[in-house]
C-alpha cells in the first residue's frame, strides 16, 4: 500500500509541472501589458511602470518567470499579485469558501443522484425511470447561468428559502443554493452512470447466484448490485471534485460567492501568470489527492483489487 501510494506520488510530478508549465505559457502569451492595466485609462511615468516591470520580473524571458515561480511553489512562498497582495494570503481566504461549495456539491449530487440512479435501475422501463432519465436530460441541456439565475429568482427571491446572494460571510447554509446548482449537472450524470451499471449488474452471474442461495432482496443489492456498480461512479466522482472547485466560476459569478472562481477572473482579466498558476497548482493537487482516495476505494468496493503487490 504504501509503495503504491508513493507510486501515485511520483506520477503526479509530471502531471503538475506539464500542467502548470501550459497554464503559465498560455498567460505569458497573452497580449497586451498587465502593469499598464494595473491603471487603467490613467497613463502613469514610464519610469513606474518599468520599475514594476522589473519588480515582478515582467522583463525577464519566459523560462527565467517559470523558474522563478517553481522556486517559489517550492519555497512556499508565491510572493504578492500585481495589487502588492500576499498570494497565499489570497488564497487562503478564497480557497475554503470554494471547498465548501464544491463538497457541498459533491455531497448533493452523490446522494440524490446514486440514489435515484439505483431506484431507476431497479426498476428499468418504468414510470420513475423515465421520468428521472427525462429530468436529468432537461437538467444537461439547460446551460449552468440559466440554472443560476432561475433558482436564484425562484427560491432566492420570490419563495425566499435561501440567500439569494451569499455575500463576503460564506457558510453552508448560504451555500446551499449554489452549491445545488453547481451540482445539477453533474448530478444528472451521476444518476445516468448509476442507473446503466445497476441495470447491468442486475444480470450479472453473480446477482442470480446470490438470489439462487436464498439472500434477501436488501443484501443482494446493497451487498451485490450497489458494491459492484459504485466502481464507475466512483471514479466520476473522484474526477469531478476537481472539476467542481475550478468550474465554480459561473456559479460564483451569479450568487457573488467570494471563492476561487472570482479570484481566478478577476486575475485573468489582469493577467496575474503567478496567481493563476498557483490557483491551477492546488487544483492540480485537489486531483491528485482525490484520484488516490478513489482508487484506494476501489479495494475497498472490490476485493480482489489489491495494491501490496
Amino acid at each position: 500500500m504504501v509503495r503504491f501510494i508513493l507510486r501515485r506520488l511520483l506520477q503526479a510530478i509530471p502531471v503538475f509541472l506539464g500542467t502548470t508549465l501550459l497554464v503559465y505559457y498560455m498567460v505569458f502569451a497573452l497580449p497586451g501589458d498587465p502593469i499598464a492595466a494595473l491603471f487603467g485609462d490613467r497613463q502613469p511615468p514610464q519610469a513606474v511602470i518599468d520599475t514594476l516591470r522589473t519588480q515582478y520580473h515582467l522583463d525577464e524571458p519566459f523560462w527565467v518567470q517559470y523558474g522563478l515561480f517553481l522556486q517559489n511553489i517550492f519555497t512556499f512562498n508565491l510572493g504578492n499579485d500585481f495589487t502588492g497582495q500576499p498570494i497565499a494570503a489570497s488564497l487562503a481566504r478564497v480557497f475554503p469558501v470554494t471547498a465548501m461549495l464544491a463538497v457541498e456539491a459533491l455531497i448533493i449530487q452523490t446522494v440524490f443522484g446514486v440514489g435515484f440512479g439505483v431506484f431507476a435501475g431497479l426498476r428499468r422501463g418504468g414510470w420513475f425511470d423515465s421520468t428521472v432519465l427525462v429530468a436529468s436530460l432537461v437538467v444537461i441541456a439547460v446551460p449552468t447561468f440559466v440554472l443560476g439565475f432561475v433558482f436564484q429568482l425562484v427560491f432566492g427571491v420570490q419563495l425566499g428559502w435561501a440567500k439569494p446572494t451569499v455575500g463576503a460571510n460564506a457558510d453552508w447554509g448560504s451555500l446551499l443554493l449554489p452549491a445545488t446548482v453547481l451540482g445539477l449537472v453533474s448530478f444528472a450524470y451521476v444518476l445516468r452512470l448509476t442507473r446503466a451499471s445497476v441495470s447491468e449488474s442486475m444480470n450479472a452471474d453473480y446477482v442470480r447466484t446470490a438470489t439462487a442461495k436464498g439472500l434477501s432482496r436488501p443484501r443482494v443489492v446493497i451487498a451485490h448490485i450497489l458494491r459492484n456498480s459504485l466502481i464507475p461512479v466512483v471514479t466520476f466522482l473522484g474526477a469531478d471534485l476537481g472539476g467542481l472547485m475550478g468550474g465554480a466560476i459561473v456559479t460564483e459569478a451569479i450568487f457573488n460567492v467570494p471563492g476561487v472562481g472570482n479570484k481566478l477572473y478577476q486575475a485573468t482579466l489582469r493577467t496575474e501568470g503567478p496567481t493563476i498558476v498557483s490557483i491551477v497548482s492546488v487544483l492540480v493537487l485537489v486531483f491528485v489527492v482525490a484520484n488516490l482516495l478513489v482508487d484506494l476505494l476501489y479495494a475497498w468496493l472490490d476485493p480482489r483489487i489489491r495494491y501490496d503487490q
